[in-house]
């Protein structure tokens, strides 16, 4: 089965590659509007980017040809922003987050979620977010007329107590349990894992048999 793009319209398009690249994490963005109104929106369209210098990237659809949600345009306006990750625990007010209410309705106030301050930057952090990263504005692209691609370097990283082993930075997933977006409804949790052990180059050639080539 196969696809050319150019003959499939966005619903098709959106439709198929929410489908097929899964699961993703999710950010729950929290900014701060121009008149002080806290925000959060999720954002499945989401991932890290780098690390030198490091940076997460997020895909954010505008309401319409004209109108940015309000994550873009706080984003846009302050540079500012807090990348929330969801957990199992989060899930559910994470989903309350994602009803479009009107602007200058506050998401963390209706969903019950309190925020705590962030250290560097200004827009509020979700406190039971087991992790939340503070970002300044990298770069904002607008591509096509309602696709805004945000750019935002990590200045600063809060971990809850007891997931993190500090001084070999080794997350414990047991506790952490984030959740993924597949598409539509449907969600996933991350609680059965399996390990591949990445190898050398020349391990592989030692375990065929083979000489390596190259110096």
């Amino acid at each position: 089965m196969e696809f050319a793009f150019a003959e499939l319209d966005p619903g098709q398009r959106y439709k198929l590659l929410t489908a097929l690249v899964v699961p993703r994490p999710i950010a729950l963005v929290t900014t701060l509007g121009p008149e002080g109104v806290a925000n959060a929106a999720p954002y499945s369209f989401f991932n890290t980017f780098g690390q030198e210098p490091p940076l997460v990237v997020l895909g954010i659809e505008r309401r319409d040809a004209t109108t940015a949600k309000d994550t873009g345009r706080n984003i846009d306006i302050t540079g500012e922003f807090v990348v929330n990750l969801v957990d199992e625990d989060l899930a559910e007010a994470m989903n309350l987050c994602a009803v479009d209410f009107p602007a200058g309705i506050s998401e963390p106030e209706i969903a019950g979620l309190e925020l705590a301050p962030s250290r560097f930057v200004r827009p509020g952090r979700i406190a039971r977010a087991p992790a939340a990263l503070e970002c300044r504005l990298f770069t904002l692209m607008r591509i096509g007329a309602r696709r805004e691609l945000v750019i935002g370097e990590v200045v600063g990283a809060h971990v809850r107590d007891g997931l993190l082993d500090r001084e070999r930075l080794r997350i414990d997933y047991d506790r952490y349990r984030p959740v993924g977006r597949l598409c539509g409804d449907l969600y996933c949790r991350t609680r059965e894992r399996f390990a591949l052990r990445r190898r050398s180059y020349a391990e592989w050639c030692a375990e065929e048999g083979i000489a390596p080539e190259g110096p």
